[in-house]
């Protein structure tokens, strides 16, 4: 009997390792190496030299790996970036830069190495582009919208060569460009030592990873003429982090002129203060827990106790104390983030995006918006319906995974309602509300949807429709066109194949017209249903859900989330006990969309003296 249930145990573990590499989930598998060879027609002259690309497809051209600052290393470290220095002869663009400093993990594109270890360089501002096939006088000839992506990743993980932007540029005439940005602790790290020499507020705003974005746009402003972009028409766009910094970037002044167009992907208005930023916990305004202030001493003494490393850090001077930051290994950096301040995929948690006064107004972005203080573009936002299932699926107090591979949901209903929540929540803030603002200060230039698909594969008692859904990213292999891409490459199957590719078909199209004329419209043939603008009147057309036509196919949809609509939702949905509503209800709190003073509307039954607020 035992035997049996070892042989029949072994069975299952090796069912499960085949079912989770078959789901191109697996941890350490080597990267994927695509040879490729130089083109000649691929070659082009730009300020810092000559280079060369490849053949991407039939139709498009490739250049990776392009430095578009100097290496924010050593001195430059914690700095603005610096334009890149120059080189001779012709330099081959077939492979892509470095990642930026990381932590390895399924998020971070290199399953390659252990997760937890670090992953990447700082010697990482490299941008890739993808372009129509033109020779070099051809290019020039041509004006094609330019669409500049914005990995996510929480801005602490991710990176740009992890977008294919072929398929795009040969199916649309437009030129793609993805980038690396300074991420974590080198993004965004605000220490009063490290800014009392800058030179200016850009020097002293502590947004590395902002200004990053910033000067590779300013870099596409200059050079994307030779390979056919039109440096008057950019598009940004990003999703998730990438989402977040694309509203970072609309309220941020010196992003000005530097893009005419805007889509945000699943992102939302997230923004620390300077004293979160760099405050220790103690002060009279308070920093976070892993603020600037509070991280250093681990930086620079982590064999001390915390109260000795902080009166060692006391003792130095502002210039002996940013020496020591600058010279530190990222090892060390990066180890004073770690345990409690690591999540999910290897993100990390610290204070990101910060309203400096500067490269960003000190203002909440919400507010900026509100008040038409921001660089007012033609908008496309959106979330997808299931957000949170990528998050709740790796978690063990929701779904068990036997044998260590095989996942099942332990309660679909509690599972299903929590994700559909916290959904409702992302999109209130990230998507209705900011719209509804937009649309007050700019007119019918606002754009809204929602992602639906979820037609994924069950495998065995794992059904991935249920699991993931329309999850957080999955929308993103439909934008660009491309199912190539790691991210979910399992999840693609030949029983699913025709519903995904039509509506890839649909959604790449819009978003390419987009960049073409600020407006989705009916997509560049003309011939899907008309996506209209946000109108805040009631009833009105809001935004356009996207699905097949076995989900109900593309249409328009006249409901916005409110708050008030999610608390009546919450009050009346017969799927909750009290338990359930007041666990949603607090999450509500917790992230600043509710207060205690909303209990009543809830349904929840505990006091309001039980909230805790932040």
């Amino acid at each position: 009997m035992r035997k049996s249930a070892l042989v029949l145990g072994f069975l299952i573990f090796i069912l499960g390792a085949v079912v989770l590499v078959a789901l191109g989930l697996g941890r350490g598998r080597a990267p994927h190496v695509v040879e490729r060879t130089a083109d000649p027609d691929s070659k082009r002259t730009i300020s810092s030299g000559e280079l060369v690309g490849f053949a991407a497809n039939e139709k498009s051209q490739g250049w990776l790996g392009i430095p578009f600052a100097a290496p924010p290393v050593a001195d430059l470290r914690w700095r603005p970036p610096r334009p890149p220095a120059p080189w001779s002869g012709t330099r081959e663009s077939l492979r892509a830069g470095s990642p930026c400093m990381q932590v390895a993990g399924l998020l971070s594109g290199t399953p390659e190495l252990k997760p937890g270890s670090l992953a990447g360089n700082e010697d990482c501002l490299y941008l890739n582009v993808y372009a129509p096939r033109a020779s070099a006088s051809e290019a020039k000839l041509h004006h094609w919208p330019v669409m500049f992506w914005i990995h996510g990743g929480g801005n602490t993980v991710g990176r740009g060569d992890g977008y294919d932007g072929s398929e795009l540029a040969a199916a649309y005439d437009v030129v793609v460009v993805t980038v690396n940005y300074r991420l974590g602790p080198f993004g965004w790290f605000r220490h009063p030592a490290l800014v009392a020499d800058a030179a200016d507020d850009d020097g002293r705003s502590g947004n590395w990873g902002t200004l990053d974005l910033i000067q590779a746009l300013k870099w596409v402003r200059a050079e994307i003429p030779a390979f056919g972009g039109d440096s008057q028409n950019v598009t940004i766009f990003g999703e998730s982090a990438g989402g977040v910094d694309v509203y970072s970037l609309l309220v941020s002044p010196r992003a000005a002129g530097l893009f005419q167009r805007a889509i945000s992907e699943s992102g939302g208005l997230n923004g620390a203060t300077l004293a979160k930023a760099q405050n220790p916990k103690s002060a009279a305004e308070p920093g976070d827990e892993r603020s600037s202030a509070e991280v250093t001493p681990h930086v620079l003494f982590p064999e001390l106790e915390p109260e000795l490393a902080q009166k060692s850090v006391a003792e130095l001077s502002a210039g002996e104390l940013a020496a020591k930051l600058r010279a530190a290994s990222p090892d060390a950096v990066f180890a004073a983030y770690r345990g409690e301040g690591q999540g999910f995929g290897g993100m990390l948690r610290m204070p990101l995006v910060i309203r400096d006064g500067a490269v960003l107004p000190q203002e909440e972005i919400e507010q900026r918006l509100a008040d038409g203080h921001y660089n007012q573009v033609p908008v496309i936002t959106g979330t997808n319906r299931d957000e949170l299932k990528l998050f709740m699926f790796g978690d063990r107090s929701q779904v068990t995974w036997w044998f260590g591979f095989l996942p099942r949901i332990k309660d679909v209903n509690h599972y299903d309602v929590s994700a559909e929540y916290g959904t409702l929540g992302w999109k209130m803030g990230a998507v209705d509300s900011p719209a509804r603002d937009m649309r007050n200060v700019q007119g019918p230039s606002v754009y809204a949807y929602r992602f639906d698909w979820d037609e994924e594969p069950k495998l065995l008692w794992s059904d991935f429709s249920v699991l993931l859904g329309a999850a957080h990213g999955l929308e993103i292999p439909f934008v660009f066109k491309n199912f190539r891409m790691e991210a979910f490459e399992r999840m693609w199957t030949e029983q699913n194949r025709a519903g995904r590719e039509e509506l890839a078909d649909a959604m790449s199209s819009y978003w390419a017209q987009f960049a073409y004329s600020g407006s989705p419209g009916r997509g560049r043939a003309g011939d899907l249903p008309e996506w209209k603008a946000w109108d805040n009147a009631d009833g009105a057309d809001k935004g356009i859900v996207f699905d097949t036509h076995a989900g109900g196919g593309i249409r328009m949809e006249r409901q916005a989330v409110t708050k008030e609509s999610v608390l009546a939702k919450m009050a009346g949905d017969s799927r909750m006990d009290d338990k359930l509503r007041c666990e949603i209800f607090q999450g509500y709190v917790d992230h600043d969309a509710f207060t205690a003073e909303d209990l009543p509307k809830s349904g929840c039954k505990k006091p309001a003296k039980d909230v805790a607020e932040r």
